[in-house]
């Protein structure tokens, strides 16, 4: 059986938890095909909040939105994803179906500026606080550029550390055994927390 890319197995992951009227939050835009995937995925009355430090990253995110009529769905932030609780609208919090990370440098933008461990960290721990009962968060993270290693290593520490009878966690490896090959992290929630 022929292994999906890592890519596609967060958005399969992503998509078991989505229905319409979802709300959703593409964590890091990157160039916007999860945020594209998650508008579809929520429908007409859900809506998609997209963090990215990146201006290019909100242009072509919004520019992907709206070749598919979809911009009305989403609402772009150039904020940090550590910031996620203080812009998210109250109203979300514990209600929020999947959380989507996709770490590192933006494809095709500067690779000087990446995600760093210790807003990942914040913006995940943000998200798990946001997560409605059987939510799902997805971080696709590289080890295998500068910070990458660092950053991707902090994450398995933290995973490994959550209470096992709140979230269920999953590493799935790239289909490349090699140490700086991409892997994917998967948190489910199972109960409210505290």
């Amino acid at each position: 059986m022929p292994r999906i890319s890592l890519v596609n197995a967060a958005q399969l992951a992503v998509k078991s938890c989505l229905r319409p009227g979802s709300i959703a939050v593409d964590a890091t835009l990157g160039n916007g095909y999860d945020t594209l995937f998650l508008a579809e995925s929520v429908g007409p009355t859900g809506h998609v909040f997209g963090f990215d430090v990146q201006r290019q990253a909100l242009v072509s995110s919004y520019q992907k939105l709206l070749a598919h009529d979809l911009q009305r769905r989403v609402t772009l932030h150039l904020v940090s994803h550590a910031d996620l609780l203080e812009v998210l609208p109250e109203s979300v919090m514990g209600s929020v179906a999947a959380v989507m990370f996709n770490l590192g440098y933006l494809p095709g933008g500067d690779k000087a500026v990446i995600t760093r461990a210790d807003s990942t960290l914040k913006a995940i721990a943000a998200a798990c606080r946001l997560l409605a009962k059987s939510g799902i968060i997805t971080v696709l993270a590289y080890p295998g550029h500068a910070g990458g290693d660092a950053e991707t290593e902090r994450l398995a520490e933290w995973m490994r550390s959550l209470d096992p009878s709140q979230f269920e966690t999953e590493l799935v490896l790239s289909q490349f055994d090699k140490p700086g090959a991409p892997r994917l992290f998967i948190l489910r929630k199972w109960g409210d927390l505290l």
